[in-house]
């Protein structure tokens, strides 16, 4: 059973950065695709970053380019998102979410929030 556990939400104020990590268990591919997606009140589910573990493709939304990165870990059952300068309009319940093959990650492919397997999520909020 695939698990993924968040970590790394909190408040900041503009400006400022936080570091996401979701932890993976139970997934048997050897390669397979993470991403990071975004959801604040009201708005719909958004795909933030996503990369294809192994391969090093990404993507990343409009809305973060040049602010955030996603990376795997060493172990390679942890993904990060670094958040750099962030902004109020960041402030959103953040999911990791992972996608066994056949999983597309490619850097002008949006993401679908059809990914077979999600974490629980963990809050981040930007004031100004």
């Amino acid at each position: 059973q695939v698990q993924l556990v968040e970590s790394g939400g909190g408040s900041v104020q503009a400006g400022g950065s936080l570091r996401l990590s979701c932890a993976v268990a139970g997934v048997t591919y050897r390669h397979y695709c993470m991403a990071w997606f975004r959801q604040a009140p009201g708005k719909e589910r958004e795909g933030v970053a996503a990369i294809r573990t192994g391969g090093g493709l990404t993507y990343y939304a409009d809305s973060v380019k040049g602010r955030f990165t996603i990376s795997q870990g060493n172990a390679k059952n942890t993904v990060y998102l670094q958040m750099n300068n962030l902004e109020p309009e960041d402030t959103a319940m953040y999911y990791c979410a992972a996608d066994t093959p056949p999983c597309v990650v490619a850097p002008n492919i949006p993401l679908s929030p059809g990914f077979k397997h999600w974490g629980q999520g963990t809050q981040v909020t930007v004031s100004s």
